[in-house]
């Protein structure tokens, strides 16, 4: 569980950014995260849920690394819609862990997943880390 979450901090880092790049290396940056998604991170989860054959990451029992991976998979969705197109087994992971009741409940509109992010605070948060 530990290393597949580990793994994921590189993509979520670079999702979490993408919002807060200047404007001069937004474009590079949006096809730099694409790129490491498509051909890095995204292919090996599919082929972890491939090859085990099982609903979730780790044996058949629903933990962190499936939680850390939906969110990964949405805040993705959110810069690029159509970005699992190719991992048929992530979307229906995505589905599937999206439908469990208490996560269903937590993804409905008004939830608490994230505070929308206010204009007036980017130039702020790009002076800080940039």
């Amino acid at each position: 569980i530990d290393m597949y979450v580990e793994a994921m901090f590189d993509l979520n880092e670079l999702l979490m950014s993408y919002g807060y790049q200047p404007a001069d290396k937004k474009e590079q940056h949006f096809t730099n995260m694409v790129d490491k998604a498509t051909n890095r991170y995204f292919p090996v989860f599919e082929k972890v849920l491939k090859d085990h054959g099982q609903d979730f990451l780790v044996g058949n029992q629903f933990s962190r690394a499936d939680v850390q991976l939906l969110e990964i998979i949405l805040m993705a969705e959110e810069c690029k819609p159509d970005i699992l197109a190719k991992f048929p087994l992530l979307q229906s992971f995505k589905a599937r862990i999206s439908n469990i009741p208490t996560i269903k409940k937590f993804l409905q509109p008004g939830s608490q997943r994230k505070s929308p992010v206010r204009e007036e605070e980017v130039p702020k948060i790009i002076k800080i880390f940039y």
